[in-house]
C-alpha cells in the first residue's frame, strides 16, 4: 500500500506532543497546529515529497505564525539527502523550519527551525566571482545556457594564445607570455586543457590541428 500524507500526521503529532504541546489536524488551512501555553501556535504543513506548492503553502502560513515548518516523508539514497540539503539552505532563507519523516519507524527528524536567517558572505567565492567577471572580454554567452560551451576568461586566454601561435609558429612559453600579455601561457599551454597545444621541445609549444579549428570558429568569443 502507498503512502499517503495523512500518514506523516501520527508521528508529527507525537513529537510535538513530547516537547509539550496540544496537537489537532485541519485547523482553517493549516494541515498542522500545534499550541504550547501563550507562545505563538507551530504550524507544520504536511507533503510526501518536496515541491513548489509545498514552499508557496508553508510562505502563505507565515501571515499567521513565525513558527511554520514543512515536513516531508523521508527517502533513500544521495539525491534524497541532497535535497534535504537544498531544501534546508532554501528554508533558512524563507525562515520556515524543515522536518522529515521516516514512516517505517516513525522517526521525525529536525533539520531546522524558523527563525530570521543572515547568511555569511564567503568572500573566496565572491573574489572568485569578480576575478572571472573582471577577466572576461565583452559578454560572449547567453544568460540561462548550459555550462557546455560556456566561453569563460580562461578560454578566452587560451584563445589568444592559440591564435598568436596560428600567425607565428611554435614559440617558447616565456615569448608567448611577453607578446599576449598572459602571464601564466606556459602553464596553460603546458596544461592543454582544451587539447590545442603540444610539446614541440623543452618550453617550446605549437599548436594542434584542434587548435587551429579553435581559432578559425573563434570570430566572436573574443568580443569581435
Amino acid at each position: 500500500m502507498s503512502a499517503r500524507e495523512t500518514d506523516l500526521y501520527p508521528p508529527v503529532k507525537t513529537f510535538l506532543e513530547g516537547q509539550g504541546y496540544v496537537v489537532k489536524s485541519e485547523v482553517g488551512a493549516a494541515d498542522v497546529v500545534a499550541v504550547r501555553g501563550g507562545e505563538p501556535p507551530v504550524i507544520v504543513e504536511l507533503k510526501l515529497g518536496f515541491s513548489l506548492t509545498l514552499v508557496h503553502q508553508c510562505v502563505a502560513r507565515l501571515s499567521v505564525s513565525d513558527e511554520v515548518y514543512m515536513a516531508v516523508a523521508r527517502g533513500k539514497g544521495k539525491r534524497f539527502l541532497k535535497s534535504v540539503k537544498e531544501m534546508t539552505r532554501l528554508c533558512r532563507r524563507l525562515g520556515l523550519g524543515l522536518m522529515t519523516v521516516r514512516l517505517s519507524d516513525s522517526l521525525v527528524q529536525v533539520h531546522c527551525d524558523p527563525g530570521p536567517y543572515a547568511p555569511r558572505k564567503n568572500t573566496r567565492k565572491q573574489g572568485q566571482l569578480l576575478k572571472e567577471f573582471a577577466g572576461r572580454v565583452g559578454d560572449p554567452n547567453d544568460g540561462g545556457q548550459t555550462r557546455v560551451g560556456l566561453i569563460t576568461a580562461y578560454r578566452q586566454d587560451a584563445l589568444k594564445l592559440a591564435m598568436y601561435l596560428f600567425e607565428v609558429g611554435a614559440c617558447k612559453g616565456a615569448d608567448v607570455a611577453r607578446e599576449t600579455g598572459i602571464a601564466r601561457a606556459t602553464t596553460m599551454m603546458r596544461d592543454d586543457h582544451y587539447g590545442w597545444f603540444e610539446k614541440v621541445e623543452k618550453g617550446v609549444y605549437g599548436l594542434t590541428p584542434k587548435g587551429a579549428e579553435a581559432v578559425a570558429s573563434s570570430g566572436t568569443v573574443l568580443g569581435g
